[in-house]
């Protein structure tokens, strides 16, 4: 307690002669020096302005330290950047003896992130006296030993290292015995008892002294053992070694029962005085006893047990040769056992994550881990490399011995790699090399750098007319290979114009499912084709996104009855005495008909169309019977013209006022009606037609009448043909030059009603408002053709003439 207390006030001196913090030239990393137990506060160095950074800084770059092996016995102070004794630092039990004791720091700072090390050299003081394994050695020594005989002694051990390790040794004062040290080539000390005069056993036959070991420390430190002497009676001749040091060098990991060494030891004497058995001093420690055992006959030494150089490199056996006389003697021997390092210990790889998961943007050089490796062995098979597989966008970079980082060395995409899987190797210089792998798996985080796409970029919807309010009519879907919320897609509809009205006053989209609805009935009447725009955006920060169209058809149902349209006025190049007058109003035709009008002549004529298209606007004409007695009507309807014509001559007998109903009817399911009065007025008055004009003199004149009507006809197709051939080149190109994505509404054509013997088509008039929203894909066109019915009969000119009024039989629907 006297000297740990002196230990302690000696030490009492300025910190700055205590501490030394310097840049060690060419190492790459900071140096300082503390000494061992030195209070909880002690200034250890300035290390944040050693290392550059800025004291208000520290905190908001996550300013950290690691300690390999350290523990937390330094600390730094935020506030000031100073680095300080936390705890107490014991440099024996950090190091042992080593003769280097130091305190590595890994000192990491993040935005950016980087990496310093720190190394902290730990003084040692002379705190710990010299320790004797025994409190008390016996030694036996015959009475008949010589002046200046030696014996060996149990030395004391000090755990500090350098001067404070350095001992020296005095024994109590006396006559008889002294001590002595010894060095021999491998720098071990041996302490020996020397006799300096010969004992007399009847004198005295118990020595009692006390042996005290004193350290070079400043203060010195010392430690005693006693010494217990017994003066034996008997032999003049100790059996004596060839050497009294014996050095053997022996591989590690040998095994059970090698052969280390064969002693020899000779006795003077005779009989039995002279055999000899070869033991373990007393001296020998236990741990040394079981790894090796010794034959007593013949000396030989053996391996027992397990030998491993990181345990313990050097071995000293202290053996007695004994001889079987009574009074035997014993002469002494020290074997040095020291051990050579084999390549035994595979390496050891410490990987300390910092920055997963990779986000996918990282710039390449960013630190991801860190690593470092250490072996166990010595020499070249503790010297350890580094390697990484398999190939990636990683590499390791050293940073220090056994120091390495694993740093992005590319660009990552989470979309085509989700993770990496490395395998880091450490080999060491080893022949043959051992090696150790360590798993480092790299997650690849997800940042927002991929659009929601759609299967196409245009989807075509067929809704029919007349649809229940809110019906769900189409579902659209987009993928973002994004994860998490980057890929969480919300729809909405791109807002615009559809002729006076909003878009969204049509439809609406879900905005989690993409459900298209219909918000009110649609009317194909008024819009054929209503373009759509669907954006998808996804949720990530900032958000991306794409569109879709949606061209969406609407459908006709039959939902417009025939409507009955005015009697056109008279022609104004109808010949004199033609048969005319019209008059009435809608759904009732009023004509004044001469009586002189033959068979198969028309005299009046239904006009009607329908809203719809298609079949459901196809119309029909029939002539509703009227109650005449049986008699034969004068008149009929054509089926599909709608004109009224004469059945046969008309005479004296037919009342002067004809009323006839005619059903107009179209062809949709169910077909709808309408009633069309018909009120002929038979009249007297008016020239007889003359015969070139009304009747067919011969039949050379029909088939002249013939012949006219097939040129006309030709050249009428053909005229119409060019015209269609015409306008499609020109819309054709003005669709390629709008500008794509731009919805705008064309007003639709006037009434086109095409007459003929098949029937009459016709197009909604309020399409003259609005008929197509344009789209981004062409137009399609449905032609379709009327041949004219020529009456059966004999043809006249006239007739020739009405029906060139009656060759458009063409009707272009655009959807």
């Amino acid at each position: 307690m006297v000297y740990s207390q002196r230990s302690r006030r000696s030490w009492s001196l300025p910190l700055s002669l205590l501490l030394l913090a310097a840049w060690e030239a060419g190492s790459g990393q900071i140096h300082y020096s503390v000494p061992e137990e030195a209070k909880h506060g002690t200034f250890v160095g300035r290390i944040a302005q050693d290392l550059g950074l800025e004291l208000a800084e520290l905190v908001p770059r996550l300013f950290r330290m690691a300690s390999k092996g350290g523990g937390d016995l330094l600390e730094v102070n935020l506030q000031n950047g100073i680095l300080f004794v936390n705890s107490r630092i014991d440099r024996e039990e950090l190091c042992g003896r080593s003769l280097e004791c130091s305190i590595h720091l890994e000192v990491i700072v993040e935005r950016p992130l980087q990496v310093f090390h720190v190394e902290v050299e730990v003084k040692d003081i002379n705190d710990n006296p010299p320790r004797f394994l025994r409190q008390e050695q016996t030694l036996f020594i015959l009475e008949s030993r010589v002046a200046d005989s030696r014996f060996p002694l149990e030395g004391a051990s000090d755990m500090d290292i350098g001067r404070n390790a350095d001992l020296r040794y005095k024994l109590q004062a006396n006559e008889y015995f002294d001590v002595d040290v010894k060095t021999n080539d491998e720098e071990t000390h041996f302490l020996e008892l020397v006799l300096k005069k010969p004992v007399d056993r009847e004198e005295t036959q118990e020595h009692r002294l006390l042996l005290i070991a004193i350290d070079g420390g400043k203060p010195e430190l010392t430690g005693t053992v006693q010494l217990l002497i017994n003066v034996l009676d008997a032999n003049d001749n100790a059996p004596e070694f060839d050497k009294s040091i014996y050095n053997v060098r022996l591989l590690e990991n040998a095994p059970n029962g090698t052969l280390v060494i064969k002693l020899n030891a000779s006795d003077a004497d005779e009989g039995i005085n002279k055999e000899i058995v070869y033991l373990f001093s007393n001296l020998v420690l236990d741990n040394v006893k079981s790894k090796f055992a010794i034959h007593a006959n013949s000396g030989e030494i053996t391996v027992k047990g397990k030998l491993d150089y990181e345990d313990c490199n050097l071995y000293e056996i202290n053996i007695d040769a004994v001889d079987k006389s009574p009074f035997p003697l014993t002469g002494h021997c020290k074997v040095i056992v020291k051990l050579l390092d084999e390549n035994d210990n595979n390496p050891e790889i410490v990987i300390t994550s910092l920055s997963l998961p990779v986000q996918e943007d990282t710039p390449p050089g960013t630190v991801i881990a860190l690593i470092s490796l250490s072996d166990r062995d010595s020499g070249a098979n503790g010297q350890v490399t580094c390697s990484l597989t398999p190939h990636s966008p990683f590499k390791l970079v050293s940073t220090f011995k056994n120091y390495y980082s694993l740093v992005l060395d590319g660009t990552l995409d989470r979309e085509s790699v989700a993770s990496y899987e490395l395998v880091v190797t450490a080999r060491d210089g080893g022949s043959p090399s051992l090696w150790a792998t360590a798993s480092v798996s790299v997650e690849v985080g997800d940042v927002n750098d991929n659009a929601p796409v759609f299967a196409q970029p245009e989807y075509t919807v067929f809704v029919k007319e007349n649809n229940a309010p809110g019906c769900h009519i189409f579902t659209v879907s987009a993928r973002d290979a994004d994860a998490q919320e980057n890929a969480r897609v919300a729809y909405s509809l791109v807002e615009r114009r559809v002729g006076e009205r909003a878009l969204s006053s049509y439809v609406s989209v879900h905005a989690e499912s993409g459900k298209v609805f219909a918000l009110q009935p649609l009317d194909r009447e008024e819009l054929e084709l209503l373009q759509v725009g669907v954006s998808a955006r996804d949720a990530g920060a900032p958000p991306l996104g794409s569109n879709v169209t949606l061209q969406v058809f609407v459908l006709d149902e039959n939902d417009n009855a025939p409507a009955l349209l005015p009697p056109p006025p008279p022609s104004p190049w109808a010949p004199p005495g033609w048969p005319g007058g019209a008059g009435g109003g809608a759904g009732v035709v009023s004509q004044r008909v001469a009586r002189w009008v033959g068979a198969g002549q028309v005299v009046a004529k239904v006009r009607a169309v329908d809203a719809d298209s298609g079949y459901n606007a196809w119309l029909s004409y029939e002539l509703q019977e009227a109650a005449s007695g049986g008699a034969r009507s004068a008149f009929r309807v054509g089926l599909y013209t709608g004109e009224i014509s004469t059945t046969r001559a008309l005479d004296e007998a037919d009342a002067a006022r004809q009323r006839l109903l005619v059903l107009v009817k179209d062809h949709g399911e169910p077909a709808l009606t309408a009633t069309a009065t018909v009120l002929l007025w038979l009249e007297d008055g008016g020239p007889a037609p003359k015969a070139s004009s009304r009747r067919v003199v011969g039949p050379a004149a029909a088939e002249a009448a013939l012949v006219d009507v097939h040129v006309y006809l030709v050249v009428a197709i053909c005229a119409v043909s060019s015209l269609l051939v015409l306008t499609l080149l020109v819309y054709t190109a003005l669709r390629c030059s709008a500008p794509r994505g731009e919805g705008a509404c064309v007003p639709g054509q006037a009434r086109l009603v095409c007459s003929s013997a098949v029937g009459s088509w016709s197009s909604s008039p309020r399409r003259q408002r609005q008929q197509v929203c344009s789209g981004e894909g062409p137009p399609k066109a449905d032609l379709m053709a009327f041949s004219p019915s020529l009456p059966q009969g004999p043809i006249s000119t006239d007739t020739v003439s009405l029906k060139k009024s009656y060759l458009s039989f063409y009707v272009v629907c655009w959807r």
